[in-house]
Formats: structure tokens, sequence, C-alpha cells
């Protein structure tokens, strides 16, 4: 026979029921009030004239006055900031390529580097920046010319391209476009350009180098630019001024180049 079932009724008062300790470190507990909350908190020095005071995740209470204060200052620093940001000194930006870029030289003899020296010379303030890279042509210069500029934000572009094109043979009309573009795209940022000019070898045939130079010509008169006619005036005949490849000046050149390009660089200087 089954077992007869029996019934029960919930305790009328709770049992106190000991449970095993934990197998774990213990805390002391022996004084239950005396535990306290601990809430992090530093301390935190304004300006010289207000005085410390203790910051709390809760609350910290400042009088109307000082936080008065404290605006005031914070927006005269503010001030401040943006005049020095507007009053930042005109970069220059030299844009070119192995013949700007110090190519087979001595670590910072080019006439780029010689150009930021004669600038701290005259006391004219014009950081130099060469964005010069060896091998580049027109078709490369004016892929990377808006990040570029977007970067460096120039006052004054120094553009040197186009001797890569030519020694290649590539068509005068996609040489010309290529600088007429990255012409505009400086005019779009408001900068200024000085365009270099360059001549070929007479071995690429009469016409083809007449208009190759022309080209240089005829866009600086239509951007009314400041032309640097010949970057090699004076000394393109001087084998010994020329690297072993007879392409590439020697660091004993790169005064003369400078000099060909700070007489249409100096009359945008201030």
């Amino acid at each position: 026979t089954l077992p007869a079932l029996a019934t029960s009724n919930p305790a009328n008062y709770p049992s106190k029921v000991d449970l095993p300790e934990p197998e774990a470190p213990k805390i002391a507990t022996d004084s239950p009030r005396l535990i306290v909350k601990l809430t992090s908190c530093k301390i935190s020095k304004g300006f010289p004239s207000l005085k410390t005071c203790l910051l709390r995740p809760v609350a910290c209470t400042i009088g109307a006055e000082k936080l008065s204060d404290m605006f005031t200052r914070f927006l005269i620093i503010f001030t401040f900031f943006l005049a020095a940001t507007a009053q930042a000194a005109p970069t220059i930006l030299v844009y070119g390529d192995s013949l700007s870029a110090g190519y087979g030289l001595p670590q910072n003899t080019g006439w780029a580097n010689l150009l930021t020296q004669r600038l701290a010379q005259k006391k004219l303030n014009y950081p130099v920046v060469n964005a010069s890279i060896s091998g580049e042509t027109t078709v490369g210069g004016l892929y990377r010319i808006e990040q570029t500029l977007a970067t460096h934000q120039p006052a004054i572009v120094i553009l040197e391209l186009g001797a890569n094109d030519g020694l290649r043979g590539l068509p005068l009309n996609a040489i010309r476009s290529n600088l007429e573009r990255i012409i505009q795209a400086c005019h779009k940022q408001n900068a200024k350009v000085v365009l270099v000019g360059m001549q070929l070898p007479p071995n690429y045939g009469t016409a083809y180098t007449e208009q190759f130079h022309r080209n240089y010509v005829d866009l600086a008169k239509r951007y009314k630019l400041r032309l640097v006619p010949f970057m090699m005036e004076g000394f393109a005949d001087s084998r010994e001024l020329f690297q072993t490849d007879n392409l590439h000046p020697t660091m004993e050149a790169q005064p003369l180049i400078l000099d060909n390009v700070w007489k249409a660089l100096q009359p945008l200087l201030k």
C-alpha cells in the first residue's frame, strides 16, 4: 500500500539557517557600522586667483562669480589661440621632380634646402616644404596636388615639373594640360605659383624642344605667374657642374639654381 500523503503549511516565523562558510578569503566585519564606501576624488587647481576645489563625481559647488571668471579667462585664451593660428607663417611649397628632390646629392645640400637658409638669413619667416619626388611627371604631380595643398596649405608654390615628360617624348599638349590643371588647383587654394621653366637637349628635334619650352612661357603669361625661364640658366653647358648622368646638377650647382629661382620668387615675399 502507498504511504499516506501529508500536507504542510508555511512557517509562521522565518527560521535562521546557518550556511557553511565559503572557501575564500574573508574580510573582517566585526563592526559593520565602520564599513564605508570610498568615493574617488582628486584635487584640481584652477587659475591662481581661484581657490582649490575638491572635485567629486557627484557635485562640486563653485560660486557663480568664480564660474564667470573662469569662463572669461577661457575666452581670452581661446581668442589668443585663434589669433596665433591666423598669423601662422606662410609656407612655401617646392613641388617638383629629382631636380628639386636633391637626387644624387649629400643630404640637405639641394637648392630647396639652400632656400630655407637664405630665407633665414634675410629674416623672412617662410617655412619651406619640399614635396618633390624623383622621377615625378606632370601626371603624377596632378594626381597628388590636391592632397598636398590640403596638407600644407602653402601661400606660394614653386612648380618644377615637366622635364621627365619631355625626356620621355610625351605629347606636348598633355604636358601643358597637366601643368595647367596643377596651376588651377593652386589658385583655387589661393596659392601663388612660381613656374620653373625647363629646356630639352637639341637631339629631341627643334620643333619638339621649342614648343616644350614655349609651354612654360605661355602658361606664365596666361595665368600671370612669376616665371623662371630656365632652371639651369648660366651653367647648362658646364659639364663639371653635372653628375655622371649629365642630367642632374652637382652640389656646386645648387646655389646657381637657387639664384635663378630667387629672382622670380623674391617679389612675392613680404
